[in-house]
């Protein structure tokens, strides 16, 4: 056998790694309900047609070649005035369009980190995130956010966390997996920690514009002139997650001033992201947004009926979730057992495939999972029936 890189044993992603079960599930002849990956369009929300317009209108046209490395100027363009009205001034020549979200994170850790470097996580965490550390050699550090406070940072540990090797922060608001969001002290709190720290934060904003009582102000407005880089894509808002188009903003704070060299030299070595997508970027922030509405109401009523639900089950706890389209509970378990074991039970009775707490940095025997909460309301009720009756039995 041809030998492999040792850190692909410290190389996990619990989000697809439980579909293999799940498949296996399916192939005995079980209905298998996908509430594990953040899907719109899996669950009947349509991309906005003017975006799709402008792509159609992108390949008809011929842009179908390589692009420029750091995205095209319109979009480029766009999320920079986007952030500027939204009271983070930033200039066109520090954003960078990316292959989602997901790339941009992996640029910039990569340019911020040696393999000895450690970044700071809340806990529980997007598992991508520590996807990337390992990739790279890096090192994870867990702050721990509390669900007894509505899944609010605490403070308190994250300030004993930081050693002579912490390089960032990382910042997801509104968070993924939790569906929380951040009341305005905590993110001056946490601006200010990293400017006294001297980290780069990195603000996680891919679920900004559904919050459910309006748009998440970006972190930055908090303090324009602070350390911080910014991610967004088109996946969640815009529904369009098979695009697979994001970007990253890097504050105008001269203290970033080589990061986004060394992002732009990234960007470069792999030549581009997809190019037809870019040309949705300027529509959608600059155009229609009327389609937010009705996502976030649909968003909303889920939400409640999510942590209702699962509230009203004897040992499951849910902190009701203010933006997005996820919820964690927390089931009571026995002694012995794991959210894996629990997980892995539900989907097996039940055909009901969420993701355990524990793929997100939470302990095993704590009880957590995450629910995708994207399906219609009638499916939803069933799914929770489904689970309050597992759970009943579960021992």
């Amino acid at each position: 056998m041809i030998p492999i890189s040792q850190r692909i044993g410290r190389f996990s992603y619990a989000i697809r790694n439980i579909v293999a079960e799940a498949q296996r599930v399916e192939a005995s002849g079980k209905r298998v309900r996908y509430l594990n990956i953040g899907d719109p369009v899996a669950f009947g929300f349509k991309t906005p047609p003017h975006l799709v317009e402008a792509v159609e209108r992108a390949l008809r046209d011929g842009h179908n070649g390589y692009g420029p490395s750091a995205g095209i100027a319109a979009a480029r363009e766009a999320v920079a005035a986007d952030h500027t009205a939204n009271g983070w001034p930033i200039s066109a020549d520090r954003v960078f369009v990316t292959a989602g979200t997901s790339e941009g994170i992996d640029l910039a850790l990569t340019a911020l980190l040696d393999a000895d470097g450690e970044v700071l996580l809340p806990q529980p965490t997007y598992p991508l995130y520590t996807a990337v550390l390992a990739k790279i050699g890096a090192r994870a550090r867990f702050y721990r956010n509390l669900r007894e406070r509505e899944w609010i940072t605490d403070l308190d540990h994250l300030g004993t966390l930081v050693t002579p090797a912490t390089r960032a922060v990382i910042v997801i608001d509104p968070n993924n997996p939790t569906g929380g969001c951040y009341p305005t002290s905590v993110r001056q709190a946490l601006l200010a920690f990293a400017e006294r720290h001297g980290l780069a934060i990195l603000a996680d904003e891919v679920y900004a514009e559904l919050g459910y009582d309006g748009p998440i102000a970006p972190l930055g407005s908090f303090a324009p002139d602070g350390p911080v880089i910014s991610f967004s894509s088109l996946s969640k808002a815009f529904l369009a997650p098979g695009w697979r188009t994001g970007w990253l903003a890097v504050g105008r704070s001269p203290k970033l001033d080589d990061v986004a060299t060394a992002i732009r030299k990234l960007a470069d070595g792999r030549l581009c992201s997809t190019v037809p997508m870019q040309y949705a970027i300027a529509p959608a922030l600059q155009g229609d947004r009327s389609h937010l509405t009705t996502f976030r109401a649909a968003l909303k009523e889920r939400a409640r009926l999510t942590a209702d639900c699962l509230n009203a089950m004897p040992g499951v706890t849910c902190t009701t979730p203010r933006a997005g389209f996820y919820a964690m509970p927390q089931v009571t378990l026995p002694s012995t057992r794991t959210d894996e074991e629990y997980v892995l039970g539900l989907l097996r009775e039940t055909g009901v495939l969420c993701v355990y707490g524990s793929g997100f940095g939470l302990a095993p025997c704590d009880g957590y999972l995450r629910i995708v909460f994207l399906a219609s309301p009638p499916e939803l009720r069933d799914v929770y029936r489904l689970m309050g009756e597992f759970t009943a039995a579960f021992h």
